[in-house]
């Protein structure tokens, strides 16, 4: 179940420099060069071959758990940067899309959703920022704290979320053939904790996306949790985001 708490307790967690029970040792990470974009990304859900180009080639999302059931269709993802906003494109494979929630802060991640963990001061592993959005469009934001605790007062403000869907929703019956995301997020939404980032900089993410209904559920992540269950926050484990002209 996840837990919610107060800013206070994050405060004492950043003191005190807990690393978290989902610690883990520094291994070998994937790595991801965010370029700067030419122009504003248009956020309409279609990932446009033109804008998307000037990105780095997209990454594809792992299996990492055998006790997993069900088809693993592929997801593929891509980011850009730019002094306003950090932009990033989901492209899913689905065959069965399938989502309930539509209201804002709703646990969308037990529908057909993709996430972002962005930890944007590495030297900590204890907090970082989460977006998760459903393919309903709608999002959960929240502030985590020792992959552990899930602060939902934490309300975003000026992020464009965009969706397409290839199917049918929640039409069980039919072949469905997949969904795309894009968003827009303002650097200012991290302003607490860190600057707008510069050619150089470096921050830590995953990536995730959660698919199907119970029991032929699936997680699958860009960075290996190295966890020994299906669960994405473990940040010691998140892979680097550098951010390149």
């Amino acid at each position: 179940m996840r837990k919610r708490i107060g800013l206070a307790t994050v405060a004492a967690f950043l003191l005190f420099g807990s690393q978290g029970v989902f610690g883990q040792a520094e291994s070998q990470r994937p790595r991801y060069e965010v370029r700067r974009a030419a122009a504003p990304v248009t956020i309409d859900g279609h990932v446009n071959t033109k804008e998307w180009s000037q990105a780095s080639p997209a990454f594809e999302f792992i299996f990492p758990w055998e006790q997993q059931t069900g088809a693993k269709q592929k997801t593929r993802a891509r980011l850009l940067w730019d002094d306003v906003n950090l932009y990033i494109a989901y492209e899913v494979e689905d065959t069965d899309i399938v989502a309930q929630f539509t209201e804002r802060d709703a646990w969308v991640y037990r529908d057909d959703t993709v996430e972002i963990f962005l930890n944007v001061r590495p030297s900590q592993t204890v907090a970082y920022y989460a977006i998760e959005a459903n393919v309903r469009g709608a999002m959960m934001d929240y502030f985590c704290a020792d992959a552990r605790f899930y602060i939902k007062k934490l309300q975003m403000e000026g992020v464009k979320l965009a969706v397409q869907i290839d199917g049918t929703l929640n039409q069980r019956e039919d072949q469905d053939r997949g969904w795309s995301v894009e968003l827009a997020i303002p650097w200012e939404n991290f302003s607490d904790m860190a600057k707008v980032p510069q050619a150089g900089t470096v921050f830590t993410a995953n990536l995730n996306r959660w698919d199907g209904v119970e029991p032929n559920r699936r997680l699958s992540v860009w960075a290996d949790s190295r966890l020994n269950w299906p669960h994405p926050h473990a940040p010691a484990q998140f892979g680097d985001l550098v951010f390149v002209n």
